[in-house]
């Protein structure tokens, strides 16, 4: 069964991944080098790295089932769902395990819909993320829905305040401005469509958030 898409012809990468040729070529030396593509026993992959990281990055970007996406890379719907079980924790972004003294973090949280509902929240969740036990005692900043976490959330009226004081309103609109930042992140995140209706059962929406966002800042990078 030949397949319509493949990495080999570099006009496929862009739409897919959102990295350029050269991008896309450093990333798959890097998962390489991380160990994403060992020499298996028994039956070999149908598709090259290259390619299978392509299919990942295609099932995230269209949402497509794998039945409609298999046949446009060439193979059977069971070896796609194998290579996207496979590569998907391994193209998953790193955790940060320090930051640089003065360093001042955003967090934020987007809803992301699932169908596996026994790994679904009501809520953006700080503590249960496990975003608080990352960040360790780094400053991190906040929307107003962050009350009674210590962060740095803006300013809010007292009761029976008619207004807050301008130099309050001063410190909202700067930390508006330096929090819209996290925000245009997940917008252009969110346009990967398996952020907006997750199929995927158990870790698999947790490896494609990491997978997306390795590859957004790939793409920042240049």
């Amino acid at each position: 069964m030949a397949g319509v898409i493949t990495a080999s012809e570099p006009s496929w990468i862009a739409p897919f991944t959102g990295l350029s040729p050269r991008q896309f070529s450093k990333l798959i030396t890097a998962l390489r080098r991380e160990g994403a593509d060992p020499v298996r026993k028994g039956r070999p992959w149908s598709l090259p790295l290259e390619d299978r990281v392509l299919l990942v990055a295609a099932y995230w970007r269209t949402n497509l089932t794998l039945r409609q996406l298999a046949p446009l890379f060439g193979v059977s719907k069971s070896a796609a769902d194998r290579i996207i079980d496979h590569l998907g924790p391994s193209l998953a972004l790193q955790q940060r395990k320090r930051f640089g003294k003065g360093t001042v973090l955003i967090v934020d949280g987007t809803l992301v819909p699932t169908r596996d509902h026994t790994i679904a929240e009501q809520s953006k969740a700080w503590e249960l993320s496990g975003a608080k036990g990352a960040v360790g005692r780094t400053i991190v900043i906040a929307d107003g829905g962050s009350r009674g976490t210590g962060l740095v959330i803006p300013h809010r009226r007292e009761r029976g305040q008619a207004e807050l004081p301008a130099w309050k309103e001063e410190h909202n609109a700067s930390h508006r401005k330096v929090r819209a930042r996290v925000e245009h992140a997940f917008a252009r995140m969110k346009t990967w469509k398996i952020l907006r209706d997750c199929r995927l059962k158990g870790d698999g929406v947790h490896h494609a958030m990491l997978g997306i966002a390795r590859l957004h800042n790939l793409a920042l990078v240049g």
